[in-house]
């Protein structure tokens, strides 16, 4: 075996290390909080200490992608990965000074992105995200459909309220806005009771409109979303299974192991039956 296949070897087990993870999380926190901190007033021995703590976390995380990298048996397979190519963007560019240079305001910002690497580090937060990004396109349709419905909505309450309170329902755009809070359930009583006053039945419009906006609208987003997670959680288990050169059991399977195991075990009675 060569130096570099040991060297690699030795990488390949830092990287799958649960001490080592649990380290590059709470540098990603510690990150966090130094950004933070600096948005407070602090003292000059305060903010010197947080320079040298940002100066090392951004070599820590120069060293963890290098430790990444190395410990790939596949250099080419490493990039196609999205979350590989993420964190290294993070890193490279987190190496843009940030003291006395006109990219200082570009490198904080930058710094506050780091955070996000916590998302590829955690796998859990990984299928959340990439559930959530799946879920978009079917997600578009019913914000389309929950779009037509507040259009609907805010043409009726800016042609039956613009008299009652211009403010809220003068046109159809702030009638929207005026919309938007009443699904949102920010004070919208008083914007009914308001209306009532003038149109004693004006309670159904709003109940109607938070019954579709507030509740069946959001009930379809969560059903889609959790479909999606499902799914995902069902590729994450199947490329678990993959890469420990197993096959993922599937319902079939299960019901004919339990069918086997009842025909053995009747099996097993008979014998009984029949010695005693």
């Amino acid at each position: 075996m060569s130096r570099f296949e040991i060297i690699q070897n030795r990488f390949e087990q830092i990287k799958s290390n649960k001490a080592f993870e649990i380290f590059v999380i709470s540098v990603i926190v510690i990150s966090a909080l130094l950004i933070g901190a600096k948005t407070y007033p602090l003292p000059d021995s305060v903010h010197q200490l947080t320079t040298i703590l940002d100066y090392f976390i951004t070599v820590f995380f120069l060293i963890e992608i290098s430790i990444r990298f190395i410990a790939d048996k596949n250099k080419k397979r490493f990039f196609t990965s999205f979350w590989n190519c993420f964190d290294t963007l993070i890193v490279v560019i987190s190496l843009v000074p940030i003291d006395n240079s006109e990219m200082a305001v570009i490198g904080r910002l930058i710094r506050v992105f780091r955070v996000l690497r916590m998302v590829s580090i955690i796998p859990e937060l990984r299928i959340l995200l990439t559930s959530l990004v799946k879920a978009l396109p079917q997600l578009g349709y019913v914000m389309l459909l929950m779009f037509i419905i507040f259009y609907i909505y805010a043409a009726i309450g800016s042609t039956l309220f613009e008299n009652i309170n211009p403010v809220l329902w003068g046109d159809i755009t702030i009638s929207l806005l005026t919309l938007f809070r009443v699904m949102t359930f920010e004070d919208w009583t008083d914007v009914m009771y308001e209306t009532m006053e003038v149109y004693p039945l004006s309670w159904v419009y709003y109940l109607t409109f938070i019954f579709l906006s507030a509740f069946a609208f959001l009930n379809m987003v969560i059903g889609i979303v959790v479909s999606v997670m499902e799914q995902e959680h069902a590729k994450a288990r199947s490329e678990k299974y993959k890469e420990q050169g197993k096959v993922e059991p599937t319902l079939d399977d299960v019901q004919n192991e339990l069918r086997i195991v009842k025909e053995m075990l009747q099996q097993h009675i008979q014998a009984q039956n029949k010695s005693s």
